[in-house]
């Protein structure tokens, strides 16, 4: 480990752009990041080629890599996957569980918890078995039901207070009961794979929200999501809005952040642009909603107990064809969001701070300051990854 080390480039965060930026770790700490002539040391030479420096990414939606899926139970390959997601500049993420039967369901978020305390990941989003079948995406349908408050003591029992976010669709029945049971425990609700109407999708934001904000012990998570917005729920319509809208207008109200799943699969760029043109960069989540196959070539994989097969880095549900989230990393979904037309700042901030703020680790990820973990990602000017630091400790050495 570099118990010291001084890094000078372009600095690019929520709350600056600096053209000539210097950024000192020590300790595996953050001490100095701000202008190089506020720099009280001495000044290092600018690192080759202009290198840019941003906060290690955070990705609230992600189901595995390299070959393991988190859905699995298996502690080795989840440990795999996070470390090789980390290595690719994603320094936080939440691990996604698909719907899967009552005891794998248990299993995995037993397992996911002691990831979770191992500091591999942040916690782990249960995505499923509350969801529509009518918007079941890469969700088995036959596995998916009402929320069932016996169901939800065992699920809660088993993860403990790994559990982050859960996502359900606000339309059924014992929805709005299960948001205040969640928002109460501060996990965050999440609205997706719903068929909901609009204000149904409306008052499932504005309760989940309410209870955040009431809630005794609310980690600082504060506001609900809205799982990879337009995927899995019905278009917008002009007599018939339906959950898009909702979301967009809580999102724009600052009372709710959508998840985009930017990676030139899930969503045309138009689509991206228009979204944070919308609500702005403060409101929207890039997420990577990655499966095993990221980091991997084409070829046959799982996602829960779906077979899914990938061509052409697409993954779709063998027999339906539906798309069973990405391959893309974080740092893909980034660069393809700032070819959509996103500025740089903006790609950067919903891929870092707002992300960490829904968790509620605004003080500990998601920006470079003074005091913070140093999780730092260096890019080339061609935004290609240099180098990864987590924690201080080079998970991907800059060349």
């Amino acid at each position: 480990m570099n118990s010291e080390l001084t890094l000078r480039g372009r600095i690019v965060t929520a709350t600056m752009d600096l053209p000539d930026g210097v950024v000192t770790v020590d300790g595996g700490l953050i001490t100095f990041a701000g202008p190089a002539p506020d720099f009280p040391g001495v000044l290092p030479e600018k690192g080759p080629g202009g290198q840019i420096f941003v906060p290690g990414l955070v990705d609230l939606h992600c189901h595995g890599a390299y070959g393991s899926d988190f859905s699995e139970g298996d502690l080795d390959g989840a440990s795999r996957a996070a470390r090789y997601l980390h290595s690719r500049g994603t320094t936080t993420l939440l691990a996604s569980v698909v719907t899967g039967t009552q005891p794998d369901l248990i299993r995995n978020l037993g397992m996911l918890k002691e990831l979770a305390e191992q500091g591999l990941v942040a916690g782990s989003h249960l995505e499923g078995p509350f969801l529509s079948k009518q918007q079941c995406g890469a969700h088995d349908p036959d596995l998916l039901i009402n929320p069932d408050p016996a169901l939800v003591t065992e699920l809660l029992e088993a993860a403990g207070p790994s559990l982050v976010s859960m996502t359900l669709a606000a339309e059924l029945p014992g929805a709005s009961d299960l948001v205040d049971q969640l928002s109460a425990l501060a996990i965050v609700p999440s609205l997706g794979h719903t068929a909901a109407e609009h204000m149904t999708a409306a008052a499932f934001l504005e309760r989940a929200a309410a209870g955040l904000r009431s809630a005794a012990d609310s980690h600082g998570r504060i506001r609900p999501t809205v799982t990879h917005l337009f995927n899995a729920m019905p278009p917008l319509h002009h007599r018939s809005p339906g959950p898009v809208s909702a979301s967009l207008s809580a999102a724009r109200a600052g009372m709710a952040v959508v998840e985009l799943i930017g990676d030139g699969v899930h969503l045309a760029p138009e689509t991206v642009k228009l979204v944070f043109d919308l609500v702005g960069a403060d409101n929207i989540a890039l997420v990577t909603d990655a499966m095993a196959a990221t980091g991997l070539e084409d070829g046959q994989y799982r996602l829960g107990s779906l077979s899914v097969t990938v061509s052409g880095g697409v993954a779709r549900v063998d027999g339906t064809g539906a798309i069973a989230g990405g391959t893309a990393t974080l740092l893909d979904v980034v660069r393809a969001t700032i070819a959509a037309g996103v500025p740089l700042q903006d790609a950067v901030t919903s891929a870092s701070a707002v992300p960490a703020s829904v968790l509620g680790l605004s003080t500990k990820a998601g920006d470079l300051r003074p005091g913070m973990p140093a999780d730092i990602v260096i890019l080339g000017q061609d935004l290609q990854l240099a180098g990864v630091l987590r924690g201080g400790e080079w998970v991907h050495e800059a060349g």
